[in-house]
């Protein structure tokens, strides 16, 4: 497997990043993932705005002639070398203030920034998209700049690891008595006929497949709310679902052990799966 590192590709296990890395230190640094369908890069202008935003808001620097087509160029180079051009994979975008002594403050100025690139193939799980998945819900321990794609993603880590030793797919994140979004993806409740979402602020990623997903709904007619679902409403939910770069629309049957309506993926989110592999141009089995 090849990767890219400060302007070279090189073999894997040849990638070396310095123990003074403020990545390694303090994760302090920012990502993306992005899918790879066999017609290219999906959604590819919307993620690079995200990292943009990122990249602003922690006042990162970035290399010299980091541009949306020089990052397209090496994805693509990347996908050839590894055998992934025409396949479904991802691709991994990683950027650090790069190396210097440890200090909490900024390095000095003029310090190269570090920037990886990784690809690695990709199957959809179809058997778990149609049958659906459990989740768990769990106190959403983060921090208050979860609108902000950082490599710090402890909170997130041990919440899903709780959720993997419950025997269940997600863990569900509670905030003040409301839902505010998955472990790793975004969280879409149905009540009352209604398709209910966080709506965007700090206490959430801005996912890019969440806004399409609403884009979707809106398109299929569907009533749309950008509004905290109450935990205490639970006894209400008539579809629950998750949207997410490798996750598309998966179907939630179960939380807390307790069946999702009729324990079943529901129609808005059997639509709104099917809505999305269309827009994706890929073909679901029968």
């Amino acid at each position: 497997m090849h990767v890219y590192l400060n302007g070279e590709f090189l073999p894997l296990e040849q990638a070396r990043v310095s123990v003074e890395d403020r990545g390694f230190l303090f994760g302090d640094g920012v990502y993306e993932v992005t899918r790879v369908l066999p017609s290219g890069l999906f959604a590819e202008a919307e993620h690079w705005e995200r990292l943009q935003r990122g990249i602003k808001e922690l006042k990162l620097p970035t290399p010299e002639g980091f541009t949306r087509a020089r990052v397209r160029d090496i994805s693509q180079q990347l996908l050839e070398a590894n055998g992934l051009t025409g396949r479904q994979a991802t691709v991994y975008l990683q950027l650090t203030r790069g190396a210097a002594p440890r200090n909490h403050a900024f390095p000095p100025a003029g310090t190269p920034p570090t920037l990886y690139l990784s690809t690695s193939p990709f199957q959809v799980p179809w058997t778990q998209r149609k049958e659906g998945v459990s989740a768990l819900m769990l106190p959403d321990l983060r921090w208050a700049r979860c609108d902000l794609k950082t490599v710090n993603l402890l909170p997130n880590i041990m919440a899903k690891q709780q959720a993997r030793e419950a025997g269940v797919f997600e863990a569900l994140l509670v905030r003040d008595g409301v839902l505010t979004e998955g472990a790793s993806t975004s969280v879409f409740v149905v009540m009352d006929g209604v398709l209910h979402t966080h709506p965007k602020n700090q206490r959430i990623l801005p996912g890019v497949t969440r806004d399409l997903v609403l884009s979707l709904a809106r398109e299929l007619g569907m009533t749309v709310k950008e509004q905290a679902v109450a935990v205490n409403d639970r006894g209400r939910y008539q579809e629950v679902f998750l949207a997410g770069t490798t996750t598309d629309v998966q179907p939630v049957v179960a939380v807390n052990g307790a069946k999702v309506g009729e324990g079943t993926p529901g129609p808005m989110t059997l639509a709104l799966q099917r809505a999305l592999i269309q827009r994706m141009g890929l073909e679901a089995p029968p």
